[in-house]
């Protein structure tokens, strides 16, 4: 199935733009889960069980088990995820931008090896990053474009030339991976949703594009104002991510039914703009 159109599905089937971050910390696990062999993959599976109704995607960031040495927790979390609810999408972390012969090994590690549906990539370095990427024409590739982090407008923001005009050059990007790079419609932007404006401006640009939006939850963005901003009547390709704000809404027994019910609550609101 083609990207878009599987995120449309599956955010059509559980009236959801949430996506879950499966960002899993040694030092915040539940000690329920001390001692398991897999300690990562248990709790991601304990989280995707008591949520997988109520979102439209889940994303594993990348270092959180390179650092631990985890990678077969990551492995087994997309073996999970495709074996048992292949109709959600899922989203590899990674952030990955280099020249065009690394660009291929990294395509593998996200499309070969993981089997993920999608990756998030970096474009500093121009075409080349995404090139090999767009080989797999049924994968997404989501592009850091305006970040929500609080110094990503350090590059992002700085104006360049565009014909007579100028623009910021997260704008730049936008335009040209709407105008020329979308050939085979499965690109989509990292946009922030601490950063209204900049959604809107995006929206406004292309409203075709899914947008993968951080910044709810810990970083405090509105989730109403989002959603009003970043949805369009006749395209709902939008994923609000939330991480801490879900997956550590408790660290006892219970952290798998109090992360439904923290989902649930982002949920109710969800379906008020369908």
């Amino acid at each position: 199935m083609k990207f878009y159109s599987k995120l449309d599905h599956i955010t059509q089937k559980n009236k959801s733009f949430l996506c879950v971050g499966l960002d899993p910390d040694l030092k915040s696990l539940p000690e329920v889960l001390s001692g398991k062999k897999n300690p990562f993959f248990e709790f991601n599976r304990a989280i995707i069980d008591a949520t997988a109704d109520l979102v439209c995607a889940y994303k594993p960031q990348n270092a959180y088990y390179v650092a631990e040495g985890f990678e077969r927790d990551l492995e087994m979390t997309f073996e999970y995820l495709n074996d048992k609810y292949s109709n959600v999408v899922s989203i590899l972390d990674s952030k990955r931008g280099d020249i065009d012969s690394t660009a291929k090994q990294y395509a593998r590690e996200s499309f070969d090896r993981y089997r993920a549906d999608s990756v998030t990539l970096n474009a500093y370095m121009g075409k080349d990053v995404i090139t090999p990427f767009l080989e797999y024409e049924n994968k997404g590739l989501f592009l850091l474009c305006k970040t929500s982090n609080p110094h990503g407008g350090d590059f992002q923001d700085l104006r360049v030339k565009n014909g007579d005009a100028d623009e910021p050059l997260y704008q730049h990007l936008a335009r040209k991976v709407s105008k020329e790079w979308n050939q085979k419609s499965n690109l989509g932007l990292v946009v922030g949703g601490t950063y209204i404006d900049a959604l809107k401006q995006i929206r406004q640009m292309d409203t075709n594009l899914p947008l993968l939006i951080p910044g709810l939850g810990a970083q405090g963005g509105d989730l109403n104002q989002i959603l009003d901003t970043a949805r369009h009547l006749k395209n709902k390709r939008i994923i609000v991510t939330a991480s801490r704000s879900i997956i550590y809404a408790s660290k006892g027994a219970d952290f798998a039914s109090m992360a439904r019910q923290k989902a649930l609550d982002y949920h109710k609101v969800m379906k008020t703009f369908f």
